[in-house]
């Protein structure tokens, strides 16, 4: 349990928002994956957050997370080798894993699912898809492509928690949790990686500037933070006032990285799945496909319903936590 609490406070997005990439993820699926994937959506679900846990006891995790974009220059999205060998010749595996591997442990968790799929393991399906989420989860988070991953440079010190759990924990009821999005066929991967982290990098500019702007409005710095004991001392945070602020701001830029994480993570998922093939997943059921749930949910969730309906599974779990 302390574990548990530990990596709440520490994980990207947190345990919600990767559980509920994970799960939105689903109804994005063609009708061949969607008994397979929605039958074990619990497992899906509630693992999401299972590669944080394991930088708690595995060294080599921790790089795996992020990529500090401004060490390779201003156009390091662009400039960086696609492939892991190329970048290695190009720059020593020490720099990369100083400077972060995210996008090359996708592409090798990737072929990893294709290959389960082949298999047609189903174990090995649903731990793959789910690692892969939270992976695709942390490239859309714009603090794991900078060197200023804290605002720590900027004077602005606890913006990761700011942005990627404290206005998610608050704002998550008011989000528009919808989308009609189908699953569509990655004709190259390493493309696909590589366009996601350049789109997110590109918000960083302006969530400083929102925190600056916003801050203006919190000269009582009472206002502005909290504190709360966290691994072992009191620490300091943005408060839930300001996180709320700063996130009218952004104008709804967090909420789109949530949906645009689902969307991306179907796209790899069904990607996966073709290429290996397009193999039968129905004999790996481990229990009836409930196709009238599924229905109901997936129309849930494109009318903006499944909070209302007490069917987000991750807000669910919020007290559990």
């Amino acid at each position: 349990m302390l574990l548990m609490v530990l990596v709440t406070s520490l994980s990207s997005w947190g345990f919600l928002v990767h559980r509920t990439v994970n799960q939105l993820a689903i109804y994005g699926l063609p009708k061949k994956m969607q008994p397979f994937f929605y039958t074990n959506i619990d497992s899906l679900v509630f693992n999401a957050p299972r590669p944080d846990q394991r930088r708690n006891v595995d060294p080599a995790e921790g790089n795996k997370h992020f990529l500090d974009g401004e060490y390779y220059g201003e156009h390091a999205f662009d400039s960086i080798p696609r492939s892991w060998d190329a970048a290695v010749a190009k720059y020593s595996e020490d720099t990369l894993k100083k400077y972060g591997t995210l996008p090359y442990v996708i592409g090798e968790t990737q072929k990893k699912l294709t290959e389960a799929f082949k298999k047609r393991d189903g174990d090995s399906i649903i731990f793959y898809a789910t690692d892969l989420g939270h992976y695709i989860g942390d490239a859309h988070v714009p603090l794991h492509t900078s060197l200023n991953y804290d605002g720590q440079l900027t004077g602005q010190r606890g913006m990761h928690d700011l942005w990627e759990t404290s206005v998610p924990e608050a704002e998550l009821t008011a989000f528009n949790i919808r989308s009609r999005h189908k699953a569509k066929y990655l004709g190259s991967v390493e493309t696909a990686i590589w366009d996601i982290l350049k789109h997110t990098h590109a918000l960083l500019p302006a969530m400083f500037a929102a925190e600056k702007e916003v801050s203006k409005s919190f000269p009582d710095t009472s206002r502005k933070y909290r504190w709360e004991f966290r691994w072992g001392k009191n620490r300091r945070f943005y408060s839930k006032e300001f996180a709320i602020a700063f996130n009218k701001v952004l104008k709804g830029s967090i909420n789109d990285q949530l949906i645009r994480s689902s969307n991306a993570l179907a796209d790899f998922w069904y990607t996966a799945w073709v290429d290996a093939g397009k193999p039968d997943l129905n004999g790996l059921l481990h229990k009836p496909y409930q196709r009238h749930s599924f229905r109901k949910e997936r129309k849930a969730y494109r009318k903006d319903q499944l909070i209302k309906k007490g069917w987000l599974i991750s807000n669910n779990f919020r007290t559990r936590d």
